[in-house]
């Protein structure tokens, strides 16, 4: 049996929130903006380091897309968070099945729930309103309240394990997100579970290769995983 998990950190895009290729349209939006056109090969190129890089901080790629020209990394940041803002606007945003009901169901067990994203404030709050879930998870964070350091960095999980104080060790934090991303915070901040789910951006091998301890078809199964680990308690 595992320590009972206190603390759950969920990612949101492709974890809890249908993503349906949003992150690839507000990307597009933005490359226009910095005058790349899709379909020639720097935007092919810059494209397969977004989804190479899917679940990290947003800025810090467009930082490596843009080295060493910071004013040019903030601004494609700001078109792409303005661009995915606009396209959850017009609705197209919405929970993955059984996602709402599995943060509930770990919060009637006992357990504190904080969604994480990679994205800026403003567009987190816009996709928690957009949803209806403003006060679904008991907190809610993304990287600029973690120091600025998204993912693959432990930062947002142990700023979310110090302002809860929901666990006294971090063996009893489980972590759960579909990108590798999200696996390597995980495991580097020490969790006892880094679970991988099947309804986003990377698959089975990858997820297991980034440090996943466990791999789940959707973030609906997660709940009875952790009663499963925990004895059935």
């Amino acid at each position: 049996m595992t320590p009972r998990t206190d603390l759950v950190v969920l990612d949101m895009a492709g974890t809890t929130v249908a993503d349906d290729g949003l992150v690839e349209r507000a990307f597009d939006a933005a490359a226009r903006a910095l005058g790349t056109e899709p379909g020639t090969a720097r935007h092919d190129e810059q494209l397969a380091h977004v989804r190479a890089t899917m679940g990290e901080s947003k800025i810090t790629v467009f930082r490596h897309l843009f080295p060493g020209d910071e004013e040019r990394a903030r601004r494609a940041n700001a078109a792409f968070e303005s661009a995915y803002g606009h396209l959850v606007a017009e609705g197209h945003c919405a929970p993955l099945p059984g996602a709402r009901e599995a943060i509930e169901r770990l919060r009637a067990d006992g357990r504190t729930v904080v969604l994480t994203t990679g994205f800026a404030r403003v567009t987190q709050d816009a996709i928690l309103a957009a949803l209806g879930w403003t006060d679904l998870a008991d907190l809610t964070l993304c990287p600029a309240d973690a120091g600025g350091r998204g993912r693959p960095y432990p930062d947002m999980v142990l700023t979310a394990l110090l302002r809860t104080r929901a666990a006294a060790d971090v063996r009893r934090v489980a972590v759960a997100g579909d990108t590798a991303s999200d696996m390597r915070s995980g495991t580097r901040a020490g969790a006892a579970v880094v679970a991988g789910v099947l309804t986003g951006a990377h698959d089975e091998a990858a997820l297991r290769a980034a440090g996943a301890t466990h791999v789940l078809r959707s973030v609906a199964e997660l709940p009875g995983l952790l009663a499963r680990l925990e004895g059935g308690r």
